[in-house]
């Protein structure tokens, strides 16, 4: 997506992407234009809330346009803005932050936090029918759409796949690294099957780090997408309704 140099005024938006692996941020007009550089840092080894947030302020320092609203996807379950799990994060550190608020005191804008799949689904979708976005990278994340509306989140990755295993072991990173392509293709393929089954969606939406690695043909209603696909998503966020996982946090009076 070309960058488009031309600022606008009154409704820019930051939109950042916490991942298990990068932090990422852009700025976006209100239509989901790229109004700045797509940046990008590691996310921290030592990846608790202070952290993670002293990375987003570095990576804002890097981007030259001004914004009036913030976007946030986040590896976890999120509820009304606050942070409830981060499996993929510094263990034991996420549980109720008030992760919104601090961004928010922060950069003295409003918040909306939702989950990181969900976010690049808004941006991904086409709003017709049932649709489905799978991220297979550091983890498993999901996110479910009908005829273009977010419906709540469900941590999905972490169901059982095996007696052992649930989704995130069974088809995340580390699981790559330990089996291989092969084995992890074969077991991705299992995984679509499971969700066809289940949910008989109309179409579904695979990114994340690893989809570049996928080897088998996929059904006519699976495509591929990048993480600059779902960028619109940031925007698409402030244009729906207030409802199950959307929630505007503002700035605390000072």
């Amino acid at each position: 997506m070309p960058v488009k140099q031309k600022k606008e005024s009154g409704n820019n938006i930051l939109s950042i992407d916490i991942g298990g692996t990068s932090i990422k941020a852009c700025i976006l007009s209100s239509k989901g234009d790229l109004l700045s550089e797509f940046k990008k840092l590691p996310t921290p080894k030592n990846s608790t809330p202070e952290e993670v947030i002293k990375t987003i302020k570095e990576l804002v320092s890097s981007l030259e346009d001004t914004f009036d609203r913030i976007s946030i996807g986040f590896p976890g379950y999120v509820k009304c803005g606050k942070v409830e799990t981060a499996p993929n994060l510094a263990k034991n550190k996420w549980t109720n932050v008030n992760l919104a608020q601090q961004v928010s005191n922060l950069f003295n804008r409003p918040v909306r936090l939702i989950n990181d799949a969900d976010q690049q689904a808004l941006g991904i979708v086409s709003g017709i029918g049932f649709e489905i976005v799978f991220t297979v990278g550091t983890g498993f994340g999901t996110a479910l759409v009908f005829d273009g509306e977010l419906l709540p989140h469900f941590e999905l990755a972490h169901l059982p796949v095996t007696k052992t295993k649930d989704y995130d072991d069974y088809i995340g990173t580390k699981a790559f690294e330990k089996i291989g392509k092969k084995d992890w293709n074969e077991r991705l393929e299992r995984i679509i099957q499971i969700y066809k089954t289940v949910f008989n969606y109309d179409t579904l939406y695979i990114g994340g780090g690893n989809s570049k690695h996928i080897t088998f043909e996929l059904d006519h209603n699976i495509h591929l997408v990048t993480n600059k696909d779902g960028i619109k998503g940031g925007a698409k966020l402030w244009e729906v309704a207030e409802k199950y996982h959307v929630y505007t946090t503002r700035p605390n009076d000072k």
